[in-house]
């Protein structure tokens, strides 16, 4: 097309096909000498452009001039598109009552076909008013014209925008047979950002199904349509947030939704889409524990949904905000009232989200004491409980878990936790990557930790043993899905590997990298975007835990796991046939004080410290008071085994006094440590020794067990390669590898091992079909976790033990590399001589000279697993 035919009508359309050239080809029409209808035309297609992806002042002054050339061409089907155009952008830019008026005189001026297309555009902008059933009527009435026109594109765009209408009602499989309908239609355009969008839609439809892992990649995919149409992506911001949230990652959607804000802001967007990024940034914020965050923004989004007539939007955020106030402590009669006002009003919009207002108005009420009002408020609550997506089910079993507690019902509590849980399980086996899995937990944590406390007050130590197992660990539970062979994410793997090395010789050699680093992080982000888009493939009902035989595979053996109940800790002393519970201190107190103990090894690392070694000293001993309490005096002369919450893994249990010359493992779960007993090492015992460069002592003890073993796979210098380290390392008896650990706290499955070629990070890991029967670990910081979820870990060693490691001996803060190598050699000296890891690690630790710095660097590592 040229600007000089008489197609300049086909501009419209090229709007969301080629957005670039239609906006080129508006403007050439306009430096020419236009018609007042190629000019409204042209004036038309410039206003859609800033409208959806520019400045919304810039697109009101086109649209105006649009709708007078209109006028004076004397078309009034032409005055009649333009003012569906031009009410759009006025309620994007927050003027509903007077973008409402232009489609009424739009709907008046109009007829037939072009009166269809009007009514489209007045449905759209009904959802985004969140006016549903008004938006169902105009798409009703538009849809058969459409189709009588045989006019594909508004066709296919009124049947996804009745899907999406049909989504935030809850209906999502008439969402989904619409968007089908939509995407078949699609499929005979050239309409890519039409198409683009469709392919959004569809990821949002799949995650109100339930379907993270689908939902991502149809995101993701949707993103580089819109890459490559070099369009803004806000509303893809706003739904991306959302299955983040839903995915246990409301940190990112934070970060994600402020930063779209920012931009949105810097290009005067529309005002529509700012106030749904700010909904969207205070939920993610109340889920990240950041109350302030989530009442500022929820607060500044009541005030402009209000200020856009937008009721619906605005009854959502004020659920939003009432919850934010109720998570920073305020709790009062009128906030009762106020949540028991929203959930009225969402129940009369037909919003999935009514049981959760019901939910808090119920919370309220019982933190007040008002029992009767909670009953009234949950009961509703609570019939969300049976039907829909795995997430609303939630929030009804978390109200009837409620009801029961106030009920004084121990068994009812224990039964809807249960049911609970079990609804949560089939979702969180949905997913395939074990960081999802992990972070979903975060929505059973209710659940748990309200069963435990039924568990204390009515079953016995025996019954809280069972429910604390219940969601502990439970990524370990089930072996994960392994990476598919996809050569997008194998070639983005070497790629991060490359460039991470070559960051890490920049930073030795003192050059800046920041160029290097923004190209790390990128592959980062496309390595984990391929790993989340997994699906899960494991059964649901995983291993249930029976105390009954975890008290016959102890023997001897002392587990002491500890419970957290309300912000005290209980350990349950598992041995001799019975359970028992002793009281010991507050969770905060004993965190604090184990970042204190961390803080003083760090300086007993190094020579010249040993003034601190009695103040370390005496930190272990209040340490065991807060861990152990009683409980310490009666665990018996044979091994421990602890069994941590994720909050206290960083604790090096060792140096507790009556801890301190036993036999000693730890433990994820007492699960995991009953499938570590029953895992059989591999047949042929092959052994293999690992040293990456930069070590300060050069990995000294390497070539001596490479001595002491006989023949065993050495891969030292330049041989010490992430594949080849992989291939050796897969179903090995014993796995020693002295190489640098790097903890990434913000993004724990990139934890790595420097070898010669780049990290070998948890992602590599898991390609293993598997891992080491026994792995060593002689370097800083490999035992560091990241505690996510309700009571999940993430890092090297979690990453091993479902992978078929049964024993783990790794290091949970930085040691002292000269010191370290003595114990490494009497550590596998007791393993020549058949003990096991906890066995030789503690011998190890005896054998080596009582000065600070080796006294330091034994309390460090730790044994993990039964191996």
């Amino acid at each position: 097309m040229t600007a000089g035919s008489d197609s300049v009508l086909d501009l419209l359309p090229m709007v969301f096909a080629a957005p670039g050239e239609a906006l080129a080809g508006a403007r050439q029409v306009l430096a020419g000498d236009p018609s007042p209808f190629r000019a409204s035309v042209a004036h038309q297609v410039i206003g859609m452009w800033q409208r959806d992806f520019g400045d919304t002042r810039l697109a009101l002054r086109h649209l105006r001039r649009a709708r007078d050339l209109a006028a004076r061409a004397e078309s009034a089907e032409r005055e009649a598109d333009v003012l569906g155009t031009l009410g759009v952008a006025l309620v994007h830019a927050g003027r509903t009552r007077q973008g409402l008026e232009a489609f009424e005189r739009g709907v008046a001026r109009g007829t037939g076909h072009t009166r269809a297309r009007v009514l489209y555009r007045r449905a759209y902008v009904w959802e985004v008013l969140g006016r549903h059933r008004e938006a169902l009527e105009d798409v009703r009435r538009a849809i058969p014209v459409l189709r009588q026109a045989d006019d594909v594109i508004w066709t296919a765009r009124a049947l996804t925008l009745r899907a999406t209408v049909h989504l935030a009602l809850g209906a999502v499989d008439r969402a989904d047979a619409d968007f089908a309908a939509a995407e078949v239609l699609w499929e005979t355009t050239g309409q890519e950002h039409d198409k683009a969008d469709a392919v959004e839609s569809r990821g949002l439809a799949a995650f109100r199904s339930g379907d993270i892992p689908v939902a991502l990649r149809l995101l993701d995919d949707a993103e580089e349509r819109y890459a490559k149409l070099a369009t803004p992506t806000f509303v893809l911001t706003i739904r991306r947030c959302e299955v983040l949230m839903g995915a246990g990652l409301a940190p990112e959607a934070l970060a994600q939704a402020d930063a779209a804000i920012g931009v949105l802001d810097g290009i005067g967007g529309q005002s529509t889409r700012k106030a749904e990024l700010l909904l969207v940034a205070a939920r993610a914020a109340r889920l990240a524990d950041d109350p302030a965050t989530a009442t500022a923004r929820a607060a500044l989004a009541v005030r402009l949904f209000a200020g856009q007539r937008r009721t619906w939007w605005e009854t959502h955020a004020r659920l939003v905000l009432l919850e934010a106030r109720v998570t920073a402590g305020r709790v009062s009669g009128r906030l009762v009232g106020d949540a028991a006002a929203v959930a009225e009003r969402l129940a009369g919009f037909g919003s999935p989200a009514a049981p959760e207002a019901s939910l808090l108005a119920g919370r309220i009420a019982l933190a007040l004491g008002w029992r009767t009002d909670a009953e009234r408020h949950l009961a509703v609550a609570a019939r969300s409980r049976h039907g829909g997506p795995p997430l609303a089910g939630m929030t009804g079993w978390a109200a009837q878990a409620l009801r029961a507690e106030a009920a004084g019902s121990p068994r009812g509590v224990l039964e809807a936790c249960r049911r609970g849980l079990d609804v949560l399980d089939d979702h969180r086996m949905t997913l395939g990557a074990s960081e999802l899995r992990a972070r979903a937990t975060a929505q059973g944590a209710e659940l748990a930790a309200l069963a435990q406390r039924a568990s204390l007050s009515s079953g016995g130590p025996r019954r809280l043993l069972v429910w604390s197992e219940r969601w502990r660990a439970t990524v370990l539970s089930t072996p994960p899905n392994r990476p598919p062979a996809d050569p997008v994410l194998l070639s983005a793997l070497t790629a991060f590997r490359e460039i991470a090395a070559r960051a890490e010789q920049a930073r030795t050699e003192g050059r800046p990298i920041p160029a290097l680093e923004r190209e790390q992080r990128r592959l980062e982000r496309a390595v984990r975007s391929r790993t989340l888009h997994m699906r899960g493939e494991s059964p649901g009902d995983g291993d249930r835990f029976d105390p009954a035989r975890l008290l016959a595979r102890l023997g001897g053996t002392r587990l002491v796991e500890l419970a957290v109940l309300d912000g005290r800790v209980h350990v349950l002393l598992c041995g001799q046939g019975r359970v028992r519970r002793f009281e010991a201190g507050l969770l905060a107190e004993a965190v604090t004080e184990a970042e204190y103990v961390q803080a003083g090894l760090r300086r007993l690392a190094h020579p010249g410290a040993e003034a601190r070694l009695p103040v370390v000293e005496a930190a272990g001993r209040r340490l065991e008071e807060l861990l152990l309490g009683e409980a310490a005096r009666h665990l018996g002369s044979g091994p421990v085994v602890v069994v941590p919450p994720g909050r206290l893994h960083r604790v090096p249990w060792a140096l507790l006094p009556a801890l301190r010359e036993r036999v000693l493992s730890v433990s994820p779960s007492a699960g995991s440590w009953l499938r570590a007993r029953g895992t059989e090492p591999p047949p042929g015992g092959r052994h293999v020794l690992v040293r990456g460069p930069g070590l300060a002592t050069g990995g000294a003890e390497v070539p001596e067990l490479a001595d002491r073993y006989g023949r065993p796979t050495l891969l030292e210098h330049d041989d010490a390669r992430v594949p080849r380290v992989l291939t050796a390392l897969d179903g090995a008896a014993l796995a020693h590898i002295a190489a640098h650990g790097t903890f990434r706290s913000d993004s724990p499955l990139f934890s790595s091992l420097r070898m010669a070629d780049g990290p070998l990070i948890v992602h590599d890991f898991e390609r293993l079909d598997r891992s080491p029967y026994r792995i060593i670990l002689s370097s800083c910081d490999t035992a560091r976790f990241a505690s996510v979820g309700a009571d999940e870990l993430l890092g090297l060693v979690t990453a091993l033990l479902p992978l078929g490691t049964a024993g783990v001996v790794a290091s949970s803060a930085p040691v002292n590399d000269a010191a370290v190598v003595p114990l490494m050699l009497a550590l596998h000296q007791g393993l020549g001589s058949g003990l096991s890891l906890a066995e030789a690690l503690r011998d190890a630790r005896a054998a080596q000279p009582g000065d600070a710095v080796h006294r330091a660097t034994g309390w460090a590592f730790s044994a993990f697993g039964a191996a």
